[in-house]
């Protein structure tokens, strides 16, 4: 297609205004196929989504909290126990890696924006945990805090409410 452009640069008939119309088009082309892109890897990386690490957890809290944001946003985030802004950027590129986040290029940093909601990771994370610990059964799994003092008889019964609820 490059090609195609330089040989209408060569043409007499053919003006900048028309020439640089064809550019803004074809670069609009290519950057819907590019997000295109990003959408249809962001599904696969979802469908196979890793377990967050604590640090990485610590960062998608920050990322949640902002919504949308820069480094510097995120780092304002955190707890008074900040991790210097590089160990932050690093971890939100593993978070883009692993399809937590999107970024978006704006000047010389990234924005960067939630591709998951909190919800959603904690059904996964979850999902994950009363599969890898519970043999995917939420009675052990209760039945566990329970025999460990964790849930009190009130909390059982307002479970049982939720449970019963329409």
């Amino acid at each position: 297609m490059r090609s195609k452009l330089i040989d209408f640069r060569d043409d007499a008939n053919v003006s900048v205004a028309q020439i640089t119309a064809i550019e803004n088009i074809c670069k609009k082309v290519l950057n819907n196929l590019d997000m295109y892109e990003s959408v249809v890897a962001l599904r696969n990386i979802r469908r196979n989504m890793e377990k967050l690490s604590q640090q990485e957890e610590e960062a998608m809290q920050a990322v949640w909290q902002a919504g949308t944001g820069f480094i510097k946003d995120f780092l304002d985030q955190l707890n008074e126990t900040k991790p210097p802004y590089t160990t932050l950027a690093s971890t939100v590129k593993n978070l883009e890696r692993k399809g937590f986040v999107i970024s978006e290029k704006m000047g010389n940093s990234y924005r960067y924006t939630p591709a998951i909601n909190e919800e959603e990771y904690k059904k996964r994370f979850m999902s994950g945990f009363v599969s890898d610990y519970f043999k995917n059964s939420y009675k052990d799994l209760v039945t566990f805090f329970a025999n460990e003092k964790k849930i009190s008889a009130v909390e059982l019964k307002e479970i049982i409410k939720l449970i019963e609820k329409p």
